[in-house]
């Protein structure tokens, strides 16, 4: 950008875009203008107070397996964005800008710094969650690398199931029993797709109370876990048991073993005192898909999977897996 106006004589510096890590004094900033930007773009009646039963910024923020970035203008904080490794696979998000000053370049510069990162992390699968009706969103983010893929339905249904079988969590465990327990759940991660962990999200889920983790028994030990969030402080909204991540080790008992942790999901739920679960299914899985309509889950929110190089990773068939990347 040239440093002269049109008449080639010395005029003010244009603002400039910094973006750098986001610091612990910008979190309520970083909140409000996550509610504002989300809130006006789906319509929000008062976008000031959208999403104030969850949280996307202040969980997210000191969690060792997320690198947060803010965005400035003249010193103050006008957008931010997330970065979520999750091994092998990483994800961006939320992102957002205040809407008064959208088109001034502040999203691009967010994740120009945010693919940095993805690239300095070495990570194999890089992928986001965006809305499928915004063509704005989809040509930003081709941009960058990334192309639409499959829709991702966000599916909710009531929770009613007190009992299932084969199941703990991970909060009643001892220490050298959690120490186990992460270990396996890297293994089982490890048969969906190479090099995928969910440490990083299960600590921080634990260590900030942010819900709890579902370990699901078999085959002499875990064959499936989810990790679940509840609770204002956590990302599930008002009265809402959100399952974040689930997987179920690959094998020939995949299908039931997927069931079986469905019900321990919503056992859970009850016995935490929420009356709906919370899941997102990729419909490129559409048989982790299939089986949420068929126990009754519907719709809430319906987006789409954007992946830097096409590359489909593990949103393919067989994989029992849920998330949204959001």
């Amino acid at each position: 950008m040239s440093d002269a106006n049109a008449s080639g004589h010395a005029g003010p510096q244009p603002s400039r875009v910094v973006v750098s890590k986001l610091r612990e004094k910008d979190l309520p900033e970083a909140a409000r203008i996550v509610r504002l930007a989300f809130g006006t773009f789906l319509g929000a009646p008062d976008p000031e107070t959208f999403w104030t039963d969850r949280d996307y910024v202040y969980g997210r923020q000191p969690a060792a397996h997320v690198a947060s970035f803010g965005a400035t203008l003249d010193g103050k904080l006008v957008g931010s964005n997330f970065a979520t490794k999750w091994g092998s696979v990483g994800f961006f998000g939320p992102l957002s800008v205040r809407p008064d000053l959208q088109e001034r370049g502040i999203a691009r510069a967010l994740l120009a710094k945010t693919m940095e990162q993805f690239d300095s992390w070495g990570t194999r699968q890089v992928g986001l969650f965006t809305f499928a009706q915004s063509a704005k969103h989809v040509a930003l983010y081709q941009k960058f690398g990334f192309y639409a893929r499959f829709l991702t339905a966000i599916m909710s249904a009531k929770a009613a199931r007190q009992t299932a079988e084969g199941w703990s969590r991970f909060s009643e465990l001892s220490q050298a029993q959690r120490e186990e327990a992460l270990r396996s759940c890297r293994e089982v991660a490890e048969t969906v797709y190479p090099g995928l962990d969910l440490s990083g999200e299960i600590a921080a889920t634990h260590a900030q109370g942010l819900g709890d983790i579902v370990l699901l028994e078999g085959g002499g030990g875990i064959a499936a876990f989810a990790v679940c969030h509840y609770g204002p402080r956590s990302e599930a909204g008002a009265d809402t048991c959100f399952v974040k991540f689930a997987a179920v080790r690959d094998g020939r008992s995949a299908e039931q073993d997927y069931l079986r942790l469905l019900d321990a999901c919503e056992a859970l739920a009850v016995a935490v005192g929420m009356s709906k679960v919370l899941a997102g299914a990729n419909m490129a899985r559409h048989e982790a898909y299939r089986h949420l309509v068929a126990r009754g889950f519907r719709t809430e929110i319906q987006g789409v999977t954007m992946h830097r190089q096409n590359d489909p990773g593990y949103c393919r068939p067989g994989a029992y897996v849920i998330d949204d990347w959001r």
